[in-house]
């Protein structure tokens, strides 16, 4: 029997959180939770690629605490097994020999279940290494679960054991603390983003948000593209200053983004009438990296006609005005492809001076303070941490 956070099925809780939760998120930590925690059987391995683990740090995304408070649009309810333990950005050792890797190995998970963890012929995504596509994630010997974290199957990283595929594991480098090795899965993603976002040589691009996966993104397209001019938004003063050293050429405010793309574009700025303003002319490439709807309407409002607006974070409604009116790309950017060598460039990335002083700034918690630990990563941003993570070998 093993210590684990099961989210389960409860309709109260989650039109409860879907309710107040964006107003009072404590209430997410607290009573409208659908999360408990459970003492369950360890997972069972009995096909071969597969191995148990025993986690050594997992991160709380910002997609777990969106499937917490209900935020998550119900597209999502057909990939997903409930009851599930969440936790897809792990870091874990093998408790058994798995193919051409000895029990104790460290690993980071990559967390898309693909035909290869399902057991079943590739599909054409996953034949192409575009793996994060992959068109058989309800189907196999696995329950339905777009990735480990959202299967009821496989476990996740908010429990002492989790079970995963060979093909989803990569060896975290001698010298990684686990603090680093738990960054390279969130910048797996960041470099599928920067990949994903066509950049041209000397573009000019506005990153909209600076939290994990602004400040990630950031580094991806300055270390990995050609990008010129990278303007980030931020809205908390640690946030600027982590931005400029991830390599961001200017930080703004969320309410001087568009004053300044202007300034800096000869843009036109126009004023609807109860609506927000937006530009004609900007710049060549946004990066929605919230997910939010002022976050979005921000990235659309701000990109010339005939841009990209890139959605890195799981997007919220908005006004689609812009996409349509100026004949923008929005483009859709999910996990990472094994085709883009994600984690191995993520892995190298994570080594860089500036992001192994991020990872001595991990706050990590027992799975029994998971209360605290939510309310923690609710309140990242303002409270300066950049990424908080369950521990669930403590009981401190």
């Amino acid at each position: 029997m093993m210590l684990a956070l099961e989210m389960f099925r409860s309709v109260s809780r989650t039109v409860a959180g879907k309710a107040i939760g964006g107003r009072m998120p404590g209430v997410l930590s607290g009573f409208a939770a659908p999360l408990r925690l459970v003492t369950i059987d360890e997972p069972r391995v009995d096909r071969p690629g597969w191995a148990r683990l025993r986690t050594r740090l997992s991160g709380i995304c910002g997609s777990d605490l969106g499937a917490l408070s209900g935020k998550t649009s119900l597209y999502f309810s057909a990939v997903v097994s409930l009851p599930f333990v969440p936790g897809h950005e792990v870091v874990a050792e093998l408790l058994e020999d798995c193919e051409d890797l000895p029990k104790g190995t460290r690993v980071v998970i990559d967390p898309v279940l693909t035909c290869a963890a399902r057991g079943v012929e590739p599909c054409s995504a996953c034949a192409s290494g575009r793996t994060n596509l992959c068109e058989r994630i309800t189907v196999g010997h696995l329950s339905p679960g777009l990735q480990t974290g959202f299967c009821k199957d496989t476990g996740g990283g908010w429990g002492q054991q989790l079970a995963a595929h060979r093909s989803q594991m990569h060896v975290v480098p001698e010298g990684f603390s686990d603090e680093q090795a738990i960054l390279i899965e969130p910048v797996a993603c960041a470099v599928h983003t920067a990949l994903r976002a066509g950049i041209a040589n000397g573009d000019r691009v506005l990153v909209s948000g600076a939290g994990s996966v602004g400040l990630f993104a950031t580094l991806a397209l300055r270390e990995l593209t050609g990008a010129g001019e990278i303007i980030v938004v931020a809205k908390h003063g640690h946030q600027r200053e982590l931005a400029r050293d991830f390599g961001a050429t200017e930080v703004v405010a969320p309410g001087e983004v568009l004053r300044r793309v202007r300034r800096a574009t000869g843009a036109f700025q126009l004023e609807p009438q109860f609506s927000s303003p937006y530009l004609l002319g900007g710049v060549d490439v946004a990066v929605d990296a919230v997910g939010s709807k002022q976050s979005l309407e921000t990235a659309l409002q701000a990109t010339r006609a005939g841009g990209r607006v890139v959605l890195s974070g799981m997007p919220a409604s908005a006004d689609l005005s812009a996409a349509w009116f100026r004949e923008l790309e929005v483009v859709g950017t999910y996990a990472s492809a094994r085709s883009d060598e994600a984690f191995a460039k993520a892995t190298e990335l994570v080594a860089s001076d500036a992001v192994q002083q991020l990872a001595k700034s991990v706050a990590s918690y027992p799975l029994h303070r998971w209360r605290e630990a939510l309310d923690h990563a609710h309140s990242a941003g303002r409270l300066g941490t950049v990424k908080v993570a369950f521990d669930p070998r403590s009981s401190q």
